[in-house]
Parts: C-alpha cells; sequence; structure tokens
C-alpha cells in the first residue's frame, strides 16, 4: 500500500519518541534505530485506513518489535568479552527523548539502563513506558497484551528491582564542566587521597572495551581500588601513547544526563568516562571504550565546537 504525504508525515512526527522508547529498551543506538526503520516497513505495509490510533499502532509495533530483540540481545550479552555498557548517548542527541521530568531523566541515565539489563523484557517495557513517556496502564495492557492490573504489577516489580537508594544529582553543561574539572585535577594529581574525597565509600570503576580495547573483566569496587586504578590510569606512560596511537585530549561534556569526560584522538570519540554523581559524592565512573559504540558519539561531538580541551592526557 503506496504512503500518502500525511502518512510520512504522521511517522516522521512519531519518530523521535519511536527512538526514545527503542533506546531506553535496547542501550544500543543502532539497534534503536534499526527497530525504527523496521516499524516504518511495517506501516508502509500496513493497511492503514483500518488503523484507529496510529501512534498506538506504531508504539505497539515498536515495542514488540524490541522485545524481541532483547531476547536474542541477552544471547549475544552472555558471550560479550568483559563488563556491558550502554552506548553512552552525547547531550542534544534526540535518541535521549524527553528530559523534563526526575523518571524520564533517569530512565536513561547508564546507571538505569545498565540495572535495566536485570528485568525481563516485559518488566523493561513496562517500566519504560509508564516511568519515561507516562503512558497509562491501559494502554500499555493493550500493547503488551497483558491485563492493566497486570501492568501495574509489573510496574511496582521493576521499581523495586531498580531501586538504587541514591538520587543522581541533575546537571547542566556548566555543571558537568566543574565536576570534571575537579575529577581531573584529583585523577592526574598522582595522588590517590583527593579521588578518595570526591568517591563515595563504595564507589565502582567499570570499563567497557568489548574485547577491542583492553578493559578490566570485573570492576573495582570501594574508594580506595578505584581511586588507585583512576591514578594509575591517568599517570603518564609511553606504553599508554602507544596502546592509544597518540596522546588523546580530554574535555568535559555530558552524557545520558550525567557529567562525562569525553576523550579525543585525531577527531575519533575514543572513550566516554560518565560519572555518576549523587549528594554524598562519585559512585560511579563507568567508561565506555568499545569502538563499536563510540561512532554515535563522534558524530554528536563533530556537529559542534567545543573549544580547547581541559588537558592533554599521557
Amino acid at each position: 500500500m503506496s504512503l500518502t504525504v500525511s502518512d510520512v508525515d504522521l511517522f516522521e512526527a512519531a519518530r523521535p519518541r519511536l527512538g526514545a522508547i527503542a533506546y531506553r529498551l535496547l542501550g544500543a543506538a543502532s539497534e534503536a534505530e534499526d527497530a525504527v526503520q523496521e516499524t516504518f516497513l511495517r506501516w508502509q505495509a500496513a493497511d492503514r485506513e483500518r488503523i484507529e490510533v496510529p501512534e498506538a499502532w506504531l508504539t505497539k509495533v515498536l515495542t514488540n518489535l524490541c522485545l524481541n530483540q532483547l531476547t536474542s540481545a541477552r544471547a549475544r550479552r552472555e558471550t560479550y568479552v568483559g563488563e556491558w555498557l550502554p552506548e553512552p548517548l552525547l547531550a542534544g542527541d534526540p535518541l535521549l527523548g524527553p528530559a523534563d521530568t526526575v523518571e524520564q531523566r533517569e530512565s536513561v541515565s547508564i546507571a538505569v539502563l545498565t540495572l535495566m539489563e536485570r528485568l525481563t523484557p516485559n518488566e523493561r517495557a513496562v517500566y519504560v513506558l509508564r516511568e519515561a513517556f507516562d503512558y497509562p496502564h491501559r494502554e500499555i495492557a493493550e500493547i503488551l497484551d497483558l491485563t492493566e492490573a497486570s501492568s501495574q504489577q509489573i510496574f511496582h516489580r521493576a521499581k523495586k528491582h531498580l531501586a538504587a537508594g541514591r538520587t543522581r544529582t541533575a546537571v547542566d553543561e556548566s555543571a558537568a564542566r566543574r565536576i570534571v574539572e575537579e575529577f581531573l585535577a584529583a585523577a592526574t594529581s598522582g595522588r590517590t587521597e583527593p579521588l578518595v574525597k570526591l568517591l563515595t565509600g563504595d564507589a565502582i570503576a567499570i570499563g567497557d572495551g568489548g574485547g577491542t580495547v583492553p578493559a578490566k573483566a570485573t570492576p573495582y569496587t570501594g574508594a580506595l581500588a578505584v581511586a588507585k586504578f583512576l591514578r594509575g590510569l591517568f599517570k603518564p606512560a609511553e606504553h599508554k601513547r602507544a596502546l592509544i596511537g597518540g596522546r588523546p585530549d580530554l574535555y568535559a561534556g555530558v552524557a545520558n544526563g550525567e557529567p562525562a569526560v569525553v576523550v579525543l584522538l585525531d577527531g575519533q570519540v575514543v572513550g566516554v568516562m560518565v560519572l555518576e554523581v549523587t549528594a554524598d559524592g562519585i559512585t560511579a565512573v563507568r567508561s565506555a571504550v568499545n569502538p563499536d559504540k563510540l561512532a554515535r558519539a563522534t558524530a554528536r561531538w563533530n556537529s559542534a565546537d567545543h573549544g580547547e580541551p581541559l588537558l592533554r592526557a599521557w
């Protein structure tokens, strides 16, 4: 069935919301975009005159495509080399979606996206649709072929699984820059004490190299262990320059709503170190260095001028 201009316009108006839902469900930008494109193909092939509420139809198709993909994605992640982290998205990326409420900002944080890996596909879908997009349980039940009561029960169960006990600090670009500057000053001081002061006692450090870039297979835990790791990471060394192919520039940025150290080498983002900040200090340092997860960040970063780097590493 051929598409009319109004059919295309209707889908394009829905595309940002569909992409934001898919990214929250899958934690990967390319997979989210693939799901949105497949939804468009289903929309193109559908008997659209019989679709009473296009937005609900598109959301149902997109969500179920993502649920099917989650099953295979989980199988792949069981054989993933080292720690798996969601693909970081830099500030302004349309896949981040709405950020007007605390719930919407939390739902796209690296911390919550990582925790959502523990949920069943249905729990993840109900949580995302309700918490981030404020869908009523009646509509969620129709999308997922559940009863309304089941949707409510699944949502409460998901919320319980995701309860982290700490509220992350919301930051804007200027606040993120101050946090990153303080973090880098401590990390490059050559001493552990300044870092320990910035970290919470139960802080963790996780790296995702995907087997392509060296990253410890298990997290560092505790303020002292994380501080020692960071001190060593930022200590100048010839072998590090040889490994990465030069001296990278470090910038302050915002990724998934959190302060981030953005690492660039020859115009390519080669690392995004996301700092989870709470009122008590930095409680997690999550570093994405797998090149497969940084192409979108590179494109986003290079679309604007970011001035001079805060420092050049090593």
